[in-house]
């Protein structure tokens, strides 16, 4: 039974991150010196998710010779996290208000350290909407991939799925099928790459526990702990709502994705488990074509974690330097946390760039105050990465519906068997592979 349980991966994780955050508490110094394994882990994710996210758009806009049903999918999705996105926000606002966190800490800004955010500030002034709507379109085809930039990526995935698309039909199929036959040895890489997780989440929280230490995490607790309740309550309430209209339990799916959910928490980064949640939403009776570009964009446009943080810590920092905003100045900063969040990518330190953005347009706020959320911000990002993960799970079961391709007898079934007998099975090849 021990032996079977320290096999499953979503274990390895939580005991890597248990040690990890044991070394960075009790030897600080070489608890730091681990960023490496974590930083590592991560960039082998990040060197598949271009191809894997551009293999199985195309192959699924291939597949498809209705251009229509591509259009039609793709506008109900971004209509979804639209409206959803604007329930994280406003949820955000809410919260902070009824509890006015922050208020009491009487912070000066013009005794803190600025240089400690300036690396975000001017990040944040390039990261203008036109910037991001130009970012859109790749310098070169080969550029997106080299680049890593998840849009560029899947604008060409869709040019290029809608070129096959207009082929003949033996070219069609003969080039469909090369493109599906290169998303199986890629995913193939990711499911060589995964098992290094555990690795990466001791790197990553050793680091973070060594380099600020738990009695940062304690000084600042009251925002942290009312970010992590607050998330909760969105998870189980609005994305609750969501999947039980949808014929499912968001508790299910959460358990069902646990080990995804665990590698999260480790690296802070929810890019670091995109080729696996695609997987399992195909398990989960999603259709591959709703899948493919549904997940891909909602990894930009649907960071329900990133728009709470967002006006939860624009609130918390008002109150915390005794800045009074009126309800105008408030209803602006919804409406610029809408569009500043978009194209925030998944990666750990996005949402900070994206939260000093959204304080550029409020004066009142001393920007100089971002420096009070520099030592937190990695465990905030950790939850961010957690609920925008969930949300896009539970977004591309709902378009699936929406567009009636979700087998939901498929799902039921599978929540109710749970992922562990996946994961059994992918590690048998890889075990009669060392024996041979």
């Amino acid at each position: 039974m021990i032996r079977r349980a320290l096999s499953l991966l979503y274990v390895q994780v939580l005991i890597a991150i248990a040690v990890g955050v044991t070394l960075g508490a009790l030897w600080p110094e070489t608890g730091a010196a681990m960023k490496p394994l974590g930083d590592g882990f991560i960039k082998l994710i990040k060197m598949v998710i271009a191809p894997v996210v551009f293999c199985t758009v195309v192959h699924g806009i291939a597949s498809v010779q209705d251009a229509g049903r591509v259009g039609r999918v793709g506008l109900k999705a971004l209509l979804y996290f639209e409206v959803v996105s604007t329930f994280a926000l406003a949820i955000g606002l809410g919260v902070a208000k009824l509890f006015q966190t922050g208020a009491g800490f009487n912070i000066d800004p013009a005794r803190l350290d600025a240089h400690a955010i300036q690396g975000y500030t001017q990040r944040a002034e390039a990261d203008s909407f036109t910037a991001h709507l130009m970012a859109i379109i790749p310098d070169t085809f080969i550029g997106a991939f080299a680049q890593g930039e998840l849009l560029q990526v899947l604008l060409l995935a869709v040019l290029t799925g809608f070129a096959i698309n207009a082929l003949p039909e033996k070219g069609r199929l003969a080039a469909s099928h090369a493109v599906n036959t290169l998303s199986e040895i890629f995913f193939g890489v990711v499911k060589i790459v995964v098992r290094a997780a555990p690795v990466g989440a001791f790197g990553a929280m050793a680091f973070t526990i060594g380099a600020y230490g738990i009695a940062s995490l304690l000084q600042l607790g009251e925002l942290v702990a009312t970010f992590y309740l607050t998330s909760a309550l969105f998870v189980l309430v609005v994305l609750g709502a969501i999947a039980r209209f949808c014929g499912f339990s968001i508790i299910r799916f959460v358990a069902y994705i646990r080990e995804e959910l665990l590698i999260v928490l480790g690296t802070s980064s929810s890019e670091s488990v995109l080729p696996q949640l695609m997987r399992k939403l195909q398990r989960l009776g999603c259709s591959p074509n709703v899948v493919g570009l549904t997940v891909p964009l909602g990894y930009s446009f649907n960071l329900d974690g990133t728009n709470i943080y967002m006006t939860l810590a624009t609130l918390f920092l008002a109150y915390a330097t005794n800045t009074p905003l009126t309800w105008g100045q408030e209803l602006t900063i919804l409406l610029v946390a809408m569009l500043t969040s978009k194209g925030a990518s998944g990666v750990t330190g996005a949402g900070f760039v994206t939260l000093a953005a959204t304080l550029s347009v409020i004066p009142d706020i001393p920007i100089t105050a971002l420096a009070v959320l520099v030592g937190i911000d990695k465990f905030m990002s950790e939850c961010r990465a957690l609920t925008n993960l969930i949300g896009n799970g539970v977004a591309c079961i709902a378009v699936s519906r929406w567009e009636n391709e979700l087998d939901t007898a498929k799902l039921q079934a599978e929540l109710a068997r749970g992922p562990s007998t996946h994961a059994l099975d992918d590690a048998r090849p890889a075990r009669a592979a060392a024996a041979e």
